[in-house]
């Protein structure tokens, strides 16, 4: 019996550890999180910082757009003052020629609704009118307009309608594009991040392979040393690698650290969340031609429009310098109905016609010269403008043609930076394994091989992060994906 409830009781412990086992490995799957390059960049454009100002900033730019084209449809505005009360003294004249005060109130009320369109083409506005009013005093107390049609027209002043047709979808169009932009710019900015944790990680282990290795090659030279076959600076230098080392650990858990809490503070990922980073590999290399990359530049960038705006804006500065403080003319034109009436429905009834015509003029007769000179400045600053547009586009073009070729490059300095990166790997091997078996005694060659070792490994990666970086910056400058061959996508259902 004793020997079953003791077997039992074993039995119990084994399950208890194997569930316990379970549940860390569970938690543990939970805690790390391994993310390659296009993973975290997806989550940055979905959870980053960076990714919600720009969503916000476009927002923000699609609804002015739509205030703006609203603005060219019809108004329909009703307006009513429901009552106005007054109550004063008025002088009246008595019938033997002296003056007194007598008590008045009134009761006045009105409403009416008007339908307005304003004409972008010539600047003026049309509007239809039907109104109702009401006053006490009067005899008859209703006043009616029916109907009403007003057309007012500037005839020389500046119109700033037609100048809004030509920039606000422009304005438009650049927003889109520099949301595009900024997405990509996200890109860079995970690519960044991204590499500085991988290197951190690298760092860290190559630290610890460092500090495993000098372990290792110092218990063996103290061994070497006490039967004397190298000298004891050998062995000094060896426990100073040793000491290094380790020291090197620790200096790399800070960096980890710390480029892990950029990262995931970037992407908005759980504080308690440990991420493992995978290293890109299997890239499709691909050349970029750097005429065609200038003329997508052309064609899709935002700064390009931006070049349109800068003209448009200094051009429209001098047209309205050259029409405000001028001759000017306005034409007021209105044609409708109207009737008085003791009730409501006796405005309605024999309606009676009403036109009015106005045509009204400013001529400016002597300025000192301020609309001349306001037309000299708008002019000056129209050509500072145009030459800084003609100089920005040269460099423009030039930075992306410069960038196609920076990444067309780059195939075979990943190439180079790999194969450097497995030499040197193998020289390392060599040069220890000629040591531990005592053909070489030489510490210094062992320290030189292990520098080339890290420096390498370190290099690839650098090579890696500027591969990568390279590749977005190409794109947010075209707006174009040349692995797909067609340009960035945009997709407006993403902000309704």
């Amino acid at each position: 019996m004793k020997k079953r409830s003791f077997v039992k009781h074993v039995a119990i412990l084994i399950l208890f550890a194997v569930f316990c086992i379970g549940q860390f490995s569970v938690f543990g799957q939970i805690a790390s999180k391994h993310l390659t390059l296009n993973e975290a960049i997806e989550i940055s454009k979905t959870q980053s910082p960076d990714a919600f100002n720009a969503k916000q900033a476009f927002r923000s730019s699609y609804w002015e757009f739509r205030s703006y084209k609203a603005s060219n449809l019809p108004s329909l505005l009703l307006t009513s003052t429901l009552p106005e009360i007054s109550q004063s003294l008025s002088p009246y004249l008595k019938q033997d020629g002296t003056q007194t005060y007598i008590s008045s109130k009134e009761l006045n009320a009105n409403a009416g609704l008007a339908l307005r369109q304003n004409i972008g083409v010539t600047g003026g506005n049309i509007s239809l009118r039907s109104s109702l009013n009401y006053y006490s005093n009067n005899e008859l107390p209703f006043y009616g307009n029916p109907l009403n049609l007003n057309f007012n027209q500037p005839i020389f002043s500046f119109n700033p309608y037609r100048w809004d047709r030509k920039i606000k979808p422009l304005t438009y169009s650049l927003a889109k594009r520099k949301y595009i932009e900024d997405i990509e710019q996200i890109c860079i900015t995970t690519t960044n991040h991204f590499f500085t944790l991988l290197q951190a990680q690298i760092e860290k282990k190559i630290a610890l392979t460092n500090k495993s290795n000098y372990d290792t090659l110092y218990s063996i030279a103290k061994g070497r040393y006490q039967l004397g076959k190298i000298a004891e600076n050998d062995l000094l230098q060896l426990e100073l690698n040793f000491l290094k080392a380790q020291a090197a650990v620790e200096n790399a858990d800070l960096a980890l650290d710390n480029a892990q809490f950029k990262f995931k503070s970037y992407l908005r990922l759980q504080d308690s969340m440990h991420v493992v980073l995978l290293p890109p590999g299997n890239i499709d290399f691909f050349k970029i031609d750097p005429r065609n990359a200038v003329t997508l530049a052309n064609e899709n960038s935002s700064v390009v429009l931006e070049f349109k705006k800068r003209l448009l804006e200094a051009a429209r500065a001098v047209n309205q310098a050259r029409l405000d403080g001028r001759f000017d003319a306005e034409v007021n034109a209105s044609v409708g109905l109207q009737q008085s009436g003791y009730t409501v429905p006796d405005t309605y009834l024999n309606l009676l016609d009403q036109r009015r015509v106005s045509l009204g003029i400013t001529i400016p007769i002597l300025d000192w010269g301020v609309a001349r000179g306001q037309i000299k400045i708008a002019q000056s600053q129209e050509e500072i403008v145009k030459n800084s547009v003609e100089q920005d586009i040269i460099d423009f073009q030039r930075n992306v043609y410069l960038k196609a070729v920076e990444f067309n490059m780059q195939q075979n300095q990943v190439k180079i930076a790999a194969k450097s990166d497995t030499v040197a790997r193998k020289s390392y091997e060599v040069t220890k394994g000629r040591y531990l078996i005592g053909k070489i005694n030489s510490i210094l060659d062992l320290n030189n091989a292990q520098i080339e070792t890290d420096n390498s490994e370190k290099n690839y990666y650098f090579t890696l992060q500027t591969f990568w970086k390279s590749y977005y910056e190409i794109r947010k400058m075209t707006l174009f994906d040349f692995l797909k061959n067609e340009p960035l996508p945009f997709d407006l259902r993403d902000f309704k």
